[in-house]
């Protein structure tokens, strides 16, 4: 410190001054950084074997059961699929099954056939409402075949076939 003179002969030799301080303070923190380097070392030397074994068995077993796995939930996968294409079959044949019922009772038969063939019975009268021109050739192209009456089909079927003969002459 300047403006103070020490006496050197009570403390020592360069006892208390600051290079002396920041010398011995160097040489401590070199030692615990050597030593905590050395620890360090120390460890690392023995965990690397120990964590390159661990880190191999894990890496095998990952590529051992990769494979498997991949299998298994593929066929939980055809599993499900197959369940629900049963559940659908099963809805499929009951629904089969009460359509059977119900075409054995004879009322129900005679209403159906009355309905598709336009049937009518001894000593009742039939009417058909024939459609306008403009509406009734919509309505018969956006009805599905199934949905109309056979003899609509049969008559459209002659309608195409008239058309293209006018259309090649």
């Amino acid at each position: 410190m300047p403006g103070k003179v020490r006496d050197k002969s009570r403390g020592g030799p360069d006892r208390f001054s600051t290079a002396t301080r920041l010398r011995l303070l160097g040489e401590q923190t070199a030692e615990r950084v050597y030593r905590s380097q050395n620890k360090r070392q120390a460890r690392r030397s023995r965990l690397t074997g120990r964590a390159a074994l661990l880190a191999l068995v894990v890496c095998t077993l990952v590529v051992a059961l990769a494979y498997p796995i991949r299998q298994y939930v593929s066929q939980r996968g055809e599993i499900e699929d197959l369940q629900r294409q049963q559940q659908e079959a099963k809805e499929r044949v009951d629904r089969l099954r009460d359509e059977k019922a119900r075409w054995q009772d004879d009322s129900y038969a005679e209403q159906r056939i009355r309905e598709r063939l336009h049937m009518v019975m001894p000593g009742e009268t039939g009417y058909v409402v024939p459609e306008s021109r403009a509406t009734g050739s919509a309505a018969r192209t956006g009805q599905g075949a199934a949905d109309r009456p056979w003899y609509s089909n049969v008559w459209d079927g002659v309608d195409k076939a008239d058309q293209a003969d006018q259309a090649d002459h």
